[in-house]
């Protein structure tokens, strides 16, 4: 998969604000103000910033912790997971492979009887495609 590389003017131009802050910035949407809750249904959830598939519907679960959560990404190839000590904290961030957006963290207290994972990703780094 070819990386995408576009200048900060280009991404502002196609991101609204809080798509940008998030993705290219590394920030945070406030807790319970996304798009997605769990819904039965097939689909997948691609990057807002290119298009990339990253994390299916069927992995999904409800973590209540105010974002989207999935026990694992669609692929190892679709995201990328590096050390994160902002804020003071010791966490894992998630970026898209392709064009390095930050999605969000993964932490090792999601559903013990699947992958034992929760990717926290923030809605708005997400556009849903349902299966047809």
């Amino acid at each position: 998969m070819d990386k995408v590389k576009k200048t900060e003017q280009q991404w502002r131009e196609q991101l609204n604000d809080a798509q940008y802050h998030v993705t290219r910035e590394a920030g945070t949407e406030r807790p319970y103000t996304g798009d997605y809750q769990v819904t039965p249904g097939h689909g997948i959830y691609h990057c807002i910033c290119c298009d990339a598939p990253l994390f299916e519907n069927e992995h999904k679960f409800e973590s209540h912790c105010g974002w989207p959560s999935f026990d694992r990404p669609l692929a190892d190839a679709a995201v990328e997971e590096h050390h994160d000590t902002s804020h003071g904290m010791r966490r894992i961030e998630v970026t898209c492979r392709r064009c390095d957006a930050h999605l969000g963290h993964v932490f090792p207290d999601g559903p013990h009887d699947t992958t034992g994972l929760r990717y926290c990703i923030n809605s708005v780094a997400l556009d849903y495609h349902p299966a047809e």
